[in-house]
This record gives C-alpha cells, sequence and structure tokens, in this order.
C-alpha cells in the first residue's frame, strides 16, 4: 500500500516538474479569475519544504510562482497530490499556503502573496468525498468564516476612555496603567487605579507585579505622594503597595549614581546613592510610614534613619 502511494506520488512529481506541462496544468487548472491576473511565461518551481517552530519538516508537493500583469508581486500556486481522501486536507492546504507566504516574506518581500491551493485528487473513492474549503474543518464553519472572514478584534486601549476601562472588571487595573505608564507624573493615575482595586481587588501575586512594572516603567516626580495616595484608597494592600516604594528608591539610587559618575567621582557615587535613599526615607517619614518597613525599603542604617526622623 504504502509502495502504492509513493509510486503514485512519484509520477506525478515527475511530471510536474517539467515547466511546460506544468504550465498547462496551471492555464487549465486555476480559476480564470485569478489565471488572467498571471504571467505564465515567468512560472517558476520553488521550494515546497517548509521548517516550522517544532522543527518538523513539512512538504507540498509543487510549488510554483508566476509574475502578475500588473508588474511587481507575485502569486503562487500549490499543488497537492492525494491518492487517498483526507477530511482535513483543506486544513493541510492553508498551512501549507501559509508557509509560503511567510517563505515569500523572508526572501525581504513586504507584502503577501496570494497563494492558490490546488489539490490533485485519484483516489478510490469517487467523488472526492470532504469539502475543499477550510472553513468546513471546523465545527462550526458559520462562527469560523465570522472569525476569518472579517478583520480581527482590535482592542486599543490609546483610545479607550478611561471610564469605560473601568468597568472591565479584572482586566481593568492593568488595562488602565498599560494605557497611562508613559504620563510624566502617575499621580495622575492613583484616585482611577485605587479606585478599581477597592471594588476588583486583584490576587497578591498580580497586584505585586503590577507595582514593579510601575515602578519600573512608569514616572513620579514624587513617587511617596503616589504611594501614599494609592495606600489610602487600596488599603487592602498596605504592606505591598511598599513594593513599589522599594522600586523607586532604586530609581533614587540609580539616578544618583549616574549623576556621580559624571562627576568623575567615587564619592560622587556614593553621596548620589545615599541621597536618593534619603530623599525617600524623608519623604515616608513625612507621611507617617513605619520606621521598620522603610528600613526595608531603603537599607538605610539606624543612624542615619535616626538623623532624618529629627
Amino acid at each position: 500500500m504504502t509502495s502504492n502511494i509513493l509510486r503514485h506520488d512519484a509520477i506525478f512529481k515527475l511530471h510536474m516538474a517539467d515547466p511546460s506541462i506544468a504550465r498547462d496544468f496551471l492555464q487549465k487548472h486555476v480559476p480564470e479569475a485569478l489565471r488572467q491576473h498571471c504571467d505564465f511565461n515567468t512560472l517558476n518551481l520553488c521550494s515546497g519544504s517548509f521548517v516550522e517552530t517544532n522543527l518538523r519538516q513539512h512538504y507540498s508537493d509543487m510549488l510554483y510562482s508566476v509574475r502578475t500583469q500588473w508588474g511587481e508581486g507575485y502569486i503562487y500556486c500549490l499543488v497537492e497530490h492525494q491518492s487517498r481522501s483526507d477530511e482535513l486536507m483543506a486544513f493541510r492546504l492553508m498551512r501549507y499556503s501559509l508557509a509560503a507566504m511567510q517563505q515569500h516574506l523572508n526572501k525581504g518581500n513586504r507584502q503577501l502573496p496570494l497563494v492558490v491551493p490546488i489539490l490533485f485528487y485519484h483516489g478510490s473513492q469517487s467523488p472526492y468525498p470532504f469539502s475543499n474549503n477550510w472553513l468546513d474543518c471546523f465545527e462550526n464553519p458559520e462562527l469560523a468564516g465570522m472569525v476569518y472572514g472579517n478583520p480581527f478584534p482590535l482592542v486599543d486601549i490609546t483610545v479607550t476612555p478611561d471610564k469605560e476601562i473601568m468597568t472591565h472588571g479584572g482586566v481593568a487595573a492593568l488595562e488602565l496603567v498599560q494605557k497611562h505608564i508613559r504620563l510624566k507624573d502617575m499621580i495622575e493615575l492613583a484616585d482611577s487605579l485605587g479606585t478599581i482595586l477597592s471594588h476588583r481587588p486583584l490576587p497578591t501575586e498580580l497586584f505585586k507585579s503590577l507595582m514593579i512594572y510601575i515602578g519600573e516603567s512608569g514616572n513620579s516626580p514624587d513617587a511617596t505622594l503616589f504611594i501614599d495616595r494609592l495606600q489610602r484608597l487600596a488599603p487592602l494592600y498596605k504592606e505591598d503597595i511598599m513594593t513599589i516604594a522599594q522600586q523607586f528608591a532604586e530609581k533614587g539610587r540609580l539616578e544618583g549614581m549616574q549623576e556621580g559618575k559624571l562627576e568623575g567621582k567615587l564619592e560622587g557615587k556614593l553621596e548620589g546613592e545615599l541621597e536618593g535613599k534619603r530623599k525617600v526615607a524623608s519623604q515616608l517619614f513625612l507621611r507617617g510610614f513605619d520606621k521598620a518597613l522603610i528600613k526595608s525599603v531603603t537599607a538605610l542604617s539606624d543612624e542615619q534613619l535616626a538623623a532624618l526622623a529629627h
């Protein structure tokens, strides 16, 4: 059985590798609406080998390219030989077509080519029993057509009003933060974020990750004002909110080191680092934060903290 399949396949490929035979085949079987755009004098046999991300190699039987009548551009004709029926053959043809498109882009082209899949069948079961529309491979072809026959959904958070974002349940905090992460001062976000978190708390680990993200990617001239505001609005996260304070303290340390580097002095680096920590600690003291928490955030000594507390 297997040897027969190989012989069927081999004779098909041998003939279809001949340019004149392939040209006659395509001129006969490519749909007229597409055929009129093809310059078959430019017919070229391409590699039909595609390596997927799992490193498994897949082969289409024959892949040809032709230039279009309108100038720069290509139409590919993918011909798959089958001596047995396959219920998911239409999906396989779609996979091969997408792989051919990617191969075209890999050559430096900037637009997708048309790939016309053609199934050549000569099996014992006649006529061919399955649909050649790949959407029929889905359990619900109508829904599949709605998804793949229309533009894909776009969630453009940059144009979504904040009031609407705040109705988005558990994902609202993430959406709001990512929309406004480039604000010059994240304090503008504190009230809205606090309101969201008071109505729809996040799991602790997700909240911490959001705070770290704000600390690393956001901007705030007065970091502790943001922290204080958020803590008042979302008291459930009192200790977790200190995570962001630690991030801002680290920012102050790095900025101080950068200033010291510009001065070219080791003392400048150390003083810049220390000054950043002192500034954060002073602001936390003014807002009534616990000394132990301030010490854990800034890593200042008891003596250094005592000097700031007076």
